[in-house]
């Protein structure tokens, strides 16, 4: 079975609640099928700094409605390590979403570079102000 490339993204809200404003878009992604949510995790950090994983069947319902759309397996392909590590990023007295998708769109991509016995030497992400500055500019993104 080919797996195309997995990323992850922790998105922080200021406050103590949760908000399903990114979930149409993320449920867009989903329905497309341009990405397979494999993990959804959700954090809180206290103003002390201490960490509390919250997993989705915890969260309040008010704010679970906002995630209904998103269909994905969701696997705990983050382990506690992961969700703390990643955790210190969230600011104190934030939540935040900590999101592993797979993104379906490279399967294909994937498999013919497989299939053609090549490897992937490289894979890192530009950085979004960097792109935009670059586009912004007439240029691509690497100059």
């Amino acid at each position: 079975m080919t797996v195309g490339p997995v990323e992850y993204l922790v998105v922080a809200f200021p406050g103590s609640r949760f908000t399903g404003a990114i979930a149409p878009a993320l449920a867009e992604a989903v329905a497309s099928k341009a990405v397979r949510i494999l993990d959804l995790t959700f954090v809180y950090r206290g103003e002390d700094g201490t960490l509390e994983s919250v997993e989705l069947d915890d969260l309040d319902p008010d704010d679970l409605v906002s995630f209904e759309p998103v269909e994905g397996v969701v696997s705990g392909l983050l382990n506690s390590e992961d969700i703390r590590t990643l955790g210190e990023s969230v600011p104190p007295g934030s939540s935040a979403a900590l999101i592993v998708w797979e993104d379906l769109w490279a399967v294909p991509l994937t498999a013919a570079v497989r299939a053609s016995g090549g490897q992937v030497v490289a894979h890192e992400r530009i950085p979004a102000e960097i792109a935009e500055a670059a586009v912004a500019a007439g240029g691509g993104p690497t100059g």
